[in-house]
């Protein structure tokens, strides 16, 4: 790794057994992502001066990672598999207690603003999370957790990879949170993880779900992603409130939220941007938050996935044609159309049709995928160190048209992290539209 100076690599277990030897059966919506990449995300710290000496720091965060694992113990197993006479092959987690890796690196020479300053994401961001290339069902033999505390010179960059299969976007950052708080120096933590998998459709522990065996013996990890660029841009609260109320306007209505007013800023201007036929069909695909929606509602620290695919669809010249307020409303009619019943006929589907998503499938050059969300508590985590500066993301999952949804720092803000070509990038800085809600955030 350029720049990167690996100093250690340690396994962490949990201090207790408390649940070893316990396997955790996977729902449909967490087999969906065996075939894909792990959720890497990392957040950026000063460095204080009156900080520990550096052993002092690793051994601390060594025993603070243990003691969050009694509360996470799976994170510290791995997957195993049952081949069944069917031609079959079922997926579980095994709570061995075999650990999370542990990585200690220094990036010599690097500061903080070699990281926010550029205008593009500098590449050797990738390089600060550990498990690169691992895909989730790699994980019989691969930790399904692994942290990198990589050192620059006048910051620090906790990374954190964790298997998708394991849990999503609000379970991982439940864990980061967890994690903080332990370190400085709890007891307890604020939000307990809910561990048992439910069946998603009757609320009972979920069932082994069966896998034809060769989609998992003729899967094929060899994709390889276009060439992309990346930047981060950031919308103020202001510029938001701004969007949603010229969706609303438009769209003669009062229901279009703030987010979907954004997403539909950007699915424009990179339609504008693209180049993409005029009557080509183009999708915006979006997750759906289950944990609220389900009857009864799941618990908001349930540890796993609780997400289902939504997927808006249009024509490239209805977005062109039409305003901002006609895409966000089209955006908001397919959110909202997530009934009860829409959620278990989706759940029963996936049961039905197990098959994983492929990172082959997902990419296209008339696509945008939403991941994250800005409501995750990115900001939380706090080591003893002050709250981090900046959130990035790892190499896992991307694609051209990956579109990264965080938290700004300030309230109410929102910062895009978004994957596309270096032509497609180039062009949408040069679209005054998009970049009139933008705001360049002084170096």
């Amino acid at each position: 790794m350029e720049n990167i100076r690996l100093l250690s690599t340690s396994m962490v277990q949990a201090t207790t057994n408390k649940v070893k030897d316990v396997r955790i059966e996977l729902t449909q919506c967490d087999l969906k992502l065996l075939l894909i990449g792990a959720i890497q995300k990392g957040l950026l710290f000063i460095k204080p001066k009156s900080l520990e000496d550096q052993n002092s720091l690793i051994h601390h965060l060594k025993t603070s990672l243990s003691r969050t694992l009694d509360f996470f113990n799976p994170l510290a197993g791995r997957l195993a598999t049952v081949e069944h006479d069917d031609n079959t092959v079922s997926f579980f987690i095994d709570c061995n207690n075999a650990g999370a890796q542990f990585v200690h690196a220094a990036a010599d020479g690097v500061t903080m603003a070699d990281i926010l300053h550029p205008v593009y994401v500098p590449p050797i961001v990738h390089s600060f999370f550990p498990l690169n290339g691992v895909l989730n069902y790699e994980a019989v033999s691969k930790p399904l957790l692994a942290v990198q505390v990589t050192e620059l010179a006048d910051g620090i960059f906790v990374g954190c990879t964790m298997n998708h299969v394991a849990a999503d976007g609000t379970s991982f950052w439940n864990f980061f949170n967890s994690w903080s708080e332990i370190h400085r120096g709890l007891d307890q933590i604020s939000n307990t993880p809910v561990l048992e998998r439910w069946s998603l459709l009757n609320g009972s522990i979920s069932p082994p779900i069966r896998l034809p065996l060769s989609i998992i013996n003729n899967c094929s990890d060899a994709f390889i992603p276009s060439p992309l660029q990346e930047r981060v841009f950031h919308f103020t609260k202001g510029k938001i409130a701004m969007l949603k109320a010229k969706a609303n306007a438009e769209a003669a209505s009062t229901s279009i939220s703030s987010l979907q007013s954004l997403l539909a800023h950007i699915w424009r201007a990179t339609t504008r941007t693209r180049l993409v036929e005029h009557d080509k069909e183009t999708d915006l695909v979006l997750f759906i938050g289950l944990r609220t929606r389900l009857q009864p509602p799941l618990p908001g620290s349930y540890c796993g996935n609780a997400v289902v695919k939504g997927t808006v669809t249009l024509r490239t010249g209805e977005i062109l044609e039409h305003g901002l307020g006609f895409v966000a409303l089209e955006i908001n009619k397919v959110v909202s159309s997530y009934t009860k019943n829409k959620l278990k006929d989706a759940l029963e589907s996936s049961l039905k049709n197990p098959g994983p998503h492929t990172m082959a499938g997902i990419e296209c050059n008339n696509r945008l995928a939403i991941s994250s969300s800005p409501r995750h508590n990115v900001y939380g985590p706090d080591f003893g160190w002050g709250r981090a500066v900046a959130v990035r993301s790892g190499s896992a999952n991307k694609f051209g048209g990956k579109v990264t949804l965080f938290p700004g720092l300030e309230e109410g803000s929102m910062d895009i992290e978004l994957s596309v070509l270096p032509e497609t990038l180039k062009a949408l800085e040069n679209d005054l539209e998009f970049m009139d809600a933008v705001t360049i955030i002084s170096s």
